[in-house]
């Protein structure tokens, strides 16, 4: 199998990144983490978080942004701030249904986002975009995401979270060969849970990296896992990864239950290291 390059989305140790923005660096780079995500920027300059990044030989290769924030005055301003950390791609991190297919938003919607990727493309960024488990409800005879990327004409890419790939009821590494040659960075997060598609399990975030709302639990078992410690086939996602042509693999963790989040990061880039990566 092929060697991917690991990385951390950095919405897995969110508290720690506010109390101590280049600590948590250092550790991160210190477990085996080559690669980070950014959701968020604790209020650094993009100067800063560069010369962070340098000093610990990690790369944000991404970032988790709303496509709003590339629309308007500062649009330009805003795409050099990812330029200078040197973010490769940006991913929309959540986009509600109510601007989804079949709205009165959709049109609107799908015309701003090409006008973001085409805006990203001419600076060297892909735009992508990162799903939940809502976006694999059907409208008419295909799932929001499917509707959506297809509007966007390939100017977006997805960012599949197998998490919620998988806890909307599909089998992760057999809807990912959909998108083979289109997937350049895969999401991978384990959990456990008695019952699929029972509601949201997740909290929401602002510009700043910080949590909206407290996330909601249905009662169905729902847990966040380190990855290898949940329901995942870990290795199979693996391998289908390397058949679509995957560069990255984003480590996501998004709540603890009995475990510290920098303890579990670290585990879960151990298991990566005990798969090879």
């Amino acid at each position: 199998m092929k060697k991917f390059k690991i990385g951390l989305q950095l919405f897995s140790v969110r508290d720690e990144m506010e109390k101590d923005f280049e600590g948590t660096l250092k550790k991160v780079s210190e477990m085996g983490y080559e690669y980070v995500e950014f959701a968020g920027y604790y209020g650094k300059a993009a100067e800063e978080i560069k010369e962070i990044l340098d000093k610990y030989n990690l790369k944000a290769i991404s970032v988790h942004q709303n496509y709003e924030f590339f629309i308007g005055e500062d649009a330009q301003k805003n795409v050099d701030f990812l330029k200078t950390i040197g973010a490769k791609y940006a991913a929309i991190p959540w986009m509600g249904l109510e601007k989804h297919k079949g709205t009165d938003l959709y049109e609107q919607t799908v015309n701003d986002i090409k006008k973001v990727a085409d805006l990203l493309s001419e600076n060297g960024i892909q735009l992508l975009y990162h799903n939940h488990e809502f976006e694999f409800k059907k409208y008419e005879d295909k799932f929001y995401l499917e509707w959506l990327l297809e509007a966007t004409e390939g100017k977006m890419l997805p960012e599949l979270d197998t998490c919620w790939v998988h806890y909307a009821g599909n089998i992760p590494q057999e809807y990912m060969l959909k998108y083979k040659g289109k997937l350049p960075v895969v999401h991978m997060k384990d959990f456990v849970c008695k019952q699929f598609m029972a509601g949201p399990v997740y909290g929401l975030i602002d510009e700043s990296g910080k949590e909206m709302k407290n996330a909601t639990r249905e009662d169905n078992g729902f847990e966040f896992r380190p990855v290898g410690d949940g329901m995942q086939d870990v290795p199979a996602i693996l391998e289908a990864a390397e058949e679509c042509g995957s560069e990255y693999i984003i480590v996501e963790q998004d709540g603890f239950t009995g475990i510290e989040p920098m303890d579990a990061v670290k585990k879960s880039r151990d298991y990566l290291k005990a798969l090879g990566q």
